[in-house]
């Protein structure tokens, strides 16, 4: 039996794991033996939902002082930008600091932060789903449930009001319109025909949780065999965002790891596959609020004006009363956007650094700046 090293997982535990000989179809396991999210929903949740309304805790919020900090996953600045143009639109008194990093980047920040006594943030959303139930059973988290909590949908909150989700995102693959002509691929399976070789780019799965459950899903569907013909269509691999803006641009045709909606504008240069009988993946960004917090009340102020908005993020929302656009069913009625397999494969640590050295004997260690720049241990302080 092969047996690989986790650099992350010995650093984080001391002790090694082995990964099984791989086959002709992917080995490591995921939605069968993956341990269970701990807030999965056992018993009735506790505490009523927030009866005040967005003025009244405008005012409180103020009261208290004025002032909100929020971490977001993400890997540039510029992807929140919208969310504080529209909350300081609403709410211009508050003092409100957005941090986007690596989601991967701010739970360890922000676990060390709590280690020193130095929290920064009153609210958290990332997609790190793991974090979230393991704050909670640390007794980090303040549980709350905002108005709307009843309307959102049972796999994007915990029963008791610890997190919500307060978006959606799906991942599949995107390409250039005009580049790709009137034979598009329409599946994850067409991506190694050799017509693609040289035109394909891709985020790092070893880089990137919901980049890796994507990819994960693939080997699993279509086997080892694929990820080597993949490997081979000199992919240019990169961080972020990076591959779907070189999709944009037109200089690259496909970009796979990339969040979209299959509506396409008539603007658009590109367009996002949404496969039929194939897979692709989805997850709530879960957000909550901690409770050393030093503004809970914006916290909360925040929450509710989050689902307040019905927001949809590609026109999916976490919201059983929000209507779809045409043409679209809300996402867990698409069971091959494996919510709950994200869910549960994110809460098996192991099984993912097993995935993502795995990968990187495919295609390479990361290279490339952190696209979201290198922000310390303190960001927003």
């Amino acid at each position: 039996m092969s047996r690989l090293f986790s650099r992350r997982h010995v650093l984080a535990t001391g002790t090694a794991f082995g990964l099984g000989a791989l086959g002709a179809t992917a080995a490591p396991a995921t939605a069968a033996s993956t341990a269970a999210d701990s807030t999965t929903p056992s018993a009735p949740g506790t505490g009523a939902e927030e009866t005040r309304t967005l003025d009244e805790l405008y005012q409180a919020a103020l009261a208290e002082g004025g002032k909100l900090v929020i971490y977001a996953g993400g890997d540039t600045q510029a992807q929140q930008e919208s969310t504080r143009e529209a909350f300081r639109g609403r709410f211009p008194d508050i003092d409100l600091t957005l941090i986007v990093d690596y989601s991967k980047f701010h739970d360890v920040r922000i676990d060390n932060q709590f280690a020193t006594d130095t929290l920064v943030p009153d609210v958290v959303q990332m997609q790190t789903l793991q974090d979230f139930p393991r704050w909670d059973d640390l007794g980090r988290l303040l549980r709350y449930k905002p108005a709307g909590f009843s309307k959102v949908h049972d796999g994007f909150k915990d029963a008791n009001g610890a997190w919500v989700a307060i978006q959606t995102v799906a991942f599949s693959f995107v390409y250039n319109i005009a580049q790709a002509g009137s034979d598009v691929p329409k599946t994850p399976l067409e991506l190694i025909d050799p017509k693609w070789k040289g035109k394909l780019a891709a985020r790092y799965p070893h880089d990137d949780d919901a980049s890796l459950y994507l990819f994960t899903l693939y080997a699993e569907k279509y086997g080892w065999d694929w990820v080597a013909a993949l490997a081979a269509q000199d992919v240019q691999f990169q961080r972020g965002t990076l591959p779907a803006d070189a999709v944009a641009a037109g200089q690259r045709t496909i970009a796979i790891g990339t969040g979209g909606t299959p509506l396409t504008s008539t603007t658009s240069p590109t367009a996002w596959v949404l496969p039929d009988d194939h897979p692709f993946m989805s997850w709530g960004t879960r957000a909550a609020i901690f409770k050393q917090a030093k503004h809970p009340t914006a916290g909360k102020l925040y929450l509710n004006w989050q689902l307040s908005r019905q927001a949809t993020v590609n026109g999916w929302s976490v919201r059983t009363d929000a209507t779809p656009p045409a043409g679209l069913k809300p996402l867990w009625e698409y069971p091959n956007a494996n919510i709950d397999g994200f869910r549960r494969f994110m809460s098996d640590r192991a099984d993912v650094e097993r995935w993502k050295q795995t990968f990187a004997l495919y295609f390479g260690e990361v290279t490339g700046a952190d696209t979201a720049g290198w922000l310390g241990l303190h960001p927003g302080a």
